[in-house]
């Protein structure tokens, strides 16, 4: 069985490369794409915050050909801003289509905007990057899940970059991903020296993580702020990023101890059964963040002889929780369990309003990394339901 299953993740890592895949500049002229007026917001523009109450970010290309403006897989020229709400099954040329209601706004109104909603609140700010095979209309529907799920009390904000949503395209999205950290890195700065926003919660998902790190890394050392302070509660799904490299950089400027004595804390969500990574681990070499693979044979066949789950993880720094959920993992892959697995949820849901434990968790050997187990009153079936409610009745 070794020899086939090691086969089968090394196709899936050969499919993940893009390999057979060529990406092109397509058949219109950029400039086409966005020459309508609607691609340029305008400054005072109204928009109906109330049907648009999420915010966006995106270094994606629009399309303003159509009635219906689309962001495309293709780099734009520069960051835009705008207003959406959660996508929906819209028919289009005879075809249904999930669609993502939106508006774009000139950068000076939405930043205005972002305060007005900040300041109605508690000065709390959520941030949103995705990962790999992602549209805008799946980022969107993540992100409405999560303001959804949370009830956060603050304004959402989804930052979305040209990733490819194809599962042929993982090197063009890592491609499109690292040419696009100097726009998130610049973004993500302006966020956290407004003196409006008290609170930044950052969520990545995959290989958002390679954006998130250096991004907060760099704002640590060149923000004008008191010490990047803000930038308090870091949420890391299914990161794929590579472990060792997490470990030794995150010592140095993202959990240095100044840093974690002002409250700042990482909480990682990993699981074995996580396919994606497993494929990324193959590609790379080394184990990825999010996927508790005993790379070196001496630790894993130590943790046996004990009669440890044979799971390592990355090695425990102050400020840094490790929530392992391989035994509520859930869909084809394992890559989501924070969005669709019910056990997964209500933890996620707890850490972003801030709380560090959980009845739920299991503690394990290691005192910075928890277990969670099948809860028998959130039966398998019942898993969608309850991640897309609210928070009152998520948590019942």
């Amino acid at each position: 069985m070794r020899p086939i299953r090691h086969l089968t993740v090394a196709s899936f890592a050969l499919v993940l490369t893009g390999c057979a895949v060529a990406v092109d500049y397509g058949e219109v002229r950029h400039a086409d794409y966005v020459a309508d007026a609607r691609c340029t917001a305008q400054p005072g523009a109204v928009v109906d915050e109330g049907a648009l109450p999420l915010f966006f970010a995106t270094s994606r290309l629009p399309d303003c050909r159509t009635p219906a403006i689309r962001l495309l897989t293709h780099r734009g020229d520069h960051l835009r801003y705008g207003r959406f709400n959660a996508p929906q099954e819209t028919e289009i040329a005879g075809k249904e289509t999930l669609l993502t209601p939106m508006a774009f706004q000139a950068p000076g109104d939405w930043w205005r905007s972002l305060q007005a909603e900040t300041d109605r609140r508690q000065g709390r700010v959520l941030l949103y990057v995705h990962g790999y095979r992602e549209s805008f209309e799946t980022t969107s529907k993540d992100a409405a899940q999560i303001a959804r799920m949370t009830g956060f009390d603050g304004p959402v904000i989804e930052y979305s970059w040209p990733s490819q949503h194809k599962i042929l395209s993982y090197a063009v999205d890592e491609t499109n991903m690292y040419h696009d950290v100097r726009n998130f890195r610049d973004f993500l700065k302006t966020l956290a020296e407004q003196t409006w926003v008290k609170e930044i919660v950052i969520v990545s998902h995959s290989l958002g993580a390679r954006l998130v790190i250096p991004a907060i890394s760099y704002v640590d050392r060149t923000s004008s702020s008191a010490d990047s302070s803000n930038i308090s509660n870091i949420i890391l799904a299914s990161p794929d990023i590579d472990r060792e490299t997490f470990e030794r950089d995150i010592e140095e400027e993202v959990l240095a101890a100044r840093r974690v004595a002002r409250d700042r804390r990482i909480t990682v969500y990993v699981s074995a059964s996580d396919k994606a990574l497993a494929a990324s681990r193959t590609l790379h070499g080394y184990p990825r963040l999010g996927s508790p693979y005993c790379f070196d044979p001496f630790e894993a066949a130590d943790l046996k002889a004990k009669g440890l789950p044979v799971r390592c993880y990355a090695n425990a720094v102050p400020g840094l929780t490790i929530v392992d959920t391989t035994d509520v993992s859930r869909g084809s892959t394992g890559h989501s369990n924070f969005l669709r697995s019910a056990v997964a949820c209500r933890d996620f849901v707890d850490v972003v309003a801030g709380k560090r434990t959980r009845p739920e968790r299991v503690a394990t050997s290691s005192a910075h990394v928890f277990r969670l187990m099948p809860d028998p009153a959130a039966p398998k079936e019942q898993d969608e339901a309850i991640c897309n409610r609210t928070p009152l009745e998520l948590l019942r």
